[in-house]
């Protein structure tokens, strides 16, 4: 692929989001929203409403900047992870952090019925969430890449049993609905002041990048990357730290959200081949464009706000099965 075409690839987030500024449901006029912008940098004097501003600069910019980052962080995630794994099956919640994080923000929602614990909470038990599986897999005093996937599995399951017990007991007017909307997936309540989940997002696309050539050794083979002076074991637990680190940050920003770890990375491999070094940062933009779309569409299409968890859902398998037709399984080969 011409480096040309990667580069358009890369600012069509840029792209989407500049139109995206525009859309909503509250309706602003497309030259209240320039001016807005003009009016930040220029300290004042275009006269905009304070309510066309406001709409713009605290509610529309936050969510885009946040959906970007959120697409971003799962399809990167992905992308390694199916690279570590041998495996086009796998996702970005691979290890259970989807799950704890679900785990985390009900319990939150139970004991503060408050949005600002909701993050913090989902945050630490999609780490904790990773750490039991980690436990688990060294049942052997080893830790093959079966047995953390098999881990991965049982604590899932061990937390979505969790988060069907906080559903049983919580109350069913408000904490209920609460934990039920949050599963589904929104960034309807995101804040500059939640921006602290952008740091483990952006800390683990840059640990991704950085190890990306290493990834493409690791796709070949444990003995192979032993044969080619890799640390298998080492370079492995990097890579895990840094997609759990962008894949925690985005649930607990979101919400579950499917789809969006499986399907990037099979697109990001239709248009720039299983070379990682190209394939994770092409990935990067696609999931950052898939999110400003999904979640531009959630906010606009009908009167009350679509969870992005169906929108993923609804775009994700179709596009999957076209995929599977597209490249009869040979694009993951």
């Amino acid at each position: 692929m011409k480096t040309r075409h990667l580069i358009l690839i890369g600012i069509i987030p840029f792209l989407l989001s500049v139109v995206s500024l525009f859309l909503g449901r509250y309706h602003v006029h497309p030259k209240e929203v320039l001016l807005t912008f003009t009016q930040l940098f220029t300290q004042g004097g275009t006269n905009v409403g304070i309510q066309s501003a406001t709409v713009v600069l605290q509610l529309r910019l936050p969510r885009i900047i946040a959906a970007a980052f959120v697409g971003a962080g799962l399809a990167v995630s992905g992308a390694a992870f199916q690279g570590v794994f041998h495996n086009p099956l796998v996702n970005s919640g691979l290890l259970g952090v989807s799950s704890g994080a679900g785990f985390g923000a009900a319990l939150a929602i139970i004991l503060f019925q408050a949005s600002w614990a909701t993050y913090p909470f989902a945050f630490v038990f999609g780490l904790i969430a990773v750490a039991a599986s980690y436990w688990v897999a060294r049942i052997y005093k080893t830790v093959p890449t079966i047995m953390l996937v098999l881990g991965g599995t049982i604590i899932s399951s061990i937390f979505n049993a969790l988060v069907s017990l906080l559903k049983f007991v919580a109350d069913t007017d408000r904490q209920l609905p609460a934990i039920v909307y949050w599963l589904m997936g929104s960034l309807s309540s995101v804040a500059y002041k939640d921006f602290w989940a952008l740091i483990p997002i952006g800390m683990g696309i840059l640990i991704l990048i950085g190890f990306s050539w290493k990834v493409n050794v690791l796709s070949m083979g444990d003995k192979e990357a032993q044969t080619m002076g890799v640390d298998v074991i080492q370079t492995k637990a990097i890579i895990i730290v840094g997609a759990t680190l962008a894949t925690a940050g985005a649930v607990c920003m979101a919400g579950v959200v499917g789809w969006v770890g499986l399907v990037i990375p099979h697109i990001g491999r239709m248009v720039a081949g299983n070379d990682n070094r190209k394939l994770i940062p092409l990935s990067i933009s696609l999931g950052a464009a898939f999110m400003i779309l999904i979640d531009t569409l959630s906010r606009t299409i009908i009167e009350s706000e679509i969870p992005l968890g169906i929108l993923t859902s609804l775009v994700g398998a179709p596009f999957f099965i076209y995929l599977i037709k597209k490249t009869k399984g040979g694009g993951w080969r």
